[in-house]
C-alpha cells in the first residue's frame, strides 16, 4: 500500500537503474538461498510478489521453478519482462488482489517487498493462491537494521520512515496467523560487506532505495553533501535480514 500522500509509484524513476544500484552479489545469494530452503521453492509453480524488474524470479527459474512475477509498477515490469521465466511470465497487478485461481501455486516469495504493503489482505491472498502444505518465504529487514544501516547515519528521516514501514517479528508472526498459516519459522540473519565511498554516494545520488523517494529534495541534499564530507574511501555497510516462512496446512 502506498504512504499516504506518497507517488502511487516510488520505482518509476528508478527503475531503469535499479539492477545497477542493488546488485546482485554475495549476499543477495545468500538471502536467496535462504529464502529457497526456507520455502522449498526451488521447484514446482511460485509467485514472486512484488518482483520488481525479475531478477529474483529469473533467479528461481534457472533452479527450476516455474515462476510467475507481480507488481504493480509499470517501470519496474518494463525490465521484468525481458528476462526468462520458462512456463511463466509476469503481470501488472497488486499483492492484495492477485490474478490466480486458489491453489495454483506451491511457493510463494516476497522478498523486500512487505513494507509496501497492505500486509493482512496480501498474507490473506497468498493463503488463498498456495496449494495446501505450500510455503510463503519472506526477507524483511529486522527493526535494528534502521538504526545500524549507514544511509541513516546521512539522512536519519530514512530510519524514521522505515521504522514505520517495516514489520517487527512479532507482529508479522500474528498478521500470518491471522491469515492462516501455521506458525512461522523465523531466522536472522546478519550480513556484512565492504562498501567504497563512491559506491555509497552514486546509490545516495540514484535513490537507490525507494524510502529515499519519500524524503524532502533539501533533506536528500543536505545528506549527500555530508557524505561527500564524511564518507571514507572504504567502510563495512551492514544488512539485518528477518527471514520467515510460513505454511498453508495441508
Amino acid at each position: 500500500m502506498p504512504e499516504p500522500g506518497a507517488r502511487t509509484d516510488l520505482f518509476a524513476d528508478l527503475a531503469e537503474r535499479y539492477d545497477e544500484l542493488r546488485p546482485a552479489d554475495d549476499a543477495w545469494d545468500e538471502v536467496l538461498d535462504a529464502l529457497v530452503r526456507l520455502g522449498r521453492l526451488d521447484d514446482g509453480r511460485v509467485l514472486d510478489v512484488g518482483c520488481g524488474t525479475g531478477l529474483a524470479a529469473e533467479a528461481l527459474a534457472a533452479r527450476g521453478a516455474r515462476v510467475w512475477g507481480v507488481d504493480p509498477s509499470p517501470a519496474m515490469l518494463a525490465v521484468a519482462r525481458g528476462r526468462t521465466l520458462p512456463g511463466g511470465g509476469v503481470k501488472q497487478a497488486r499483492a492484495e488482489r492477485l490474478p490466480f485461481k486458489p491453489g495454483w501455486f506451491d511457493g510463494v516469495l516476497m522478498r523486500q517487498v512487505v513494507q509496501h504493503l497492505d500486509r493482512p489482505a496480501a498474507f490473506r491472498e497468498a493463503f488463498r493462491v498456495l496449494r495446501p502444505g505450500g510455503r510463503l518465504a519472506i526477507a524483511t529487514f529486522h527493526p535494528d537494521h534502521m538504526e545500524e544501516v549507514w544511509i541513516s547515519t546521512f539522512v536519519p528521516r530514512v530510519a524514521e520512515l522505515d521504522r514505520a514501514r517495516f514489520p517487527a517479528q512479532d507482529a508479522l508472526a500474528a498478521e500470518l496467523r491471522d491469515a492462516g498459516f501455521t506458525e512461522p519459522a523465523v531466522e536472522r540473519l546478519r550480513q556484512s560487506r565492504p562498501v567504497t565511498r563512491e559506491e555509497a554516494l552514486e546509490r545516495l545520488r540514484g535513490r537507490f532505495i525507494s524510502t529515499l523517494a519519500l524524503v524532502e529534495e533539501d533533506e536528500l541534499a543536505e545528506g549527500i553533501a555530508r557524505a561527500e564530507r564524511e564518507l571514507p574511501e572504504r567502510f563495512e555497510g551492514t544488512l539485518d535480514w528477518l527471514l520467515v516462512a510460513a505454511e498453508r496446512p495441508a
